[in-house]
């Protein structure tokens, strides 16, 4: 059965492409959440929960989808120079706008549901930052 599956996965060396798919897993997961329940986004912007509604629950939801769709591209094509940059923007995207509302418009204080996020987004970045010559060959 292994062996089936890993015709499917990213045929690449490195990582980082089987990171980006489990990051657009979780993000395909996330979308859903979010057309369904307003829970556990309440549980990020849990200072003002009051401001997820189900409409800011939805728009939430196509941005992250949006950003899985990309990730996931980025894993079949990790050696393309456009798909990697604008994969790597997803996760700066992602960075500013948890700190923003942590910091800046103090709708999330920092809990579990928080620190997911900002931890991938931040590793993300590092890894793909860090990891942009040995996959991008320009």
């Amino acid at each position: 059965m292994l062996g089936s599956l890993q015709t499917y996965l990213p045929q690449t060396e490195g990582y980082l492409a089987y990171w980006q798919l489990i990051v657009a897993a979780a993000a395909f997961f996330n979308s859903a959440q979010n057309f369904t329940t307003l829970s556990l986004t309440r549980r990020i912007y849990n200072v003002k929960p009051a401001n997820v509604t189900a409409l800011q629950a939805r728009t939430f939801a196509i941005w992250t989808l949006t950003s899985g769709i990309v990730r996931a591209y980025a894993a079949y094509n990790i050696h393309n120079k456009t798909i990697y940059d604008i994969a790597m923007f997803t996760y700066l995207i992602a960075f500013g706008h948890f700190s923003s509302e942590w910091f800046i418009f103090r709708t999330a204080s920092f809990n579990a549901a928080l620190l997911s996020p900002v931890v991938v987004s931040t590793a993300s970045l590092v890894w793909m930052f860090t990891q942009y010559s040995f996959y991008v060959k320009a």
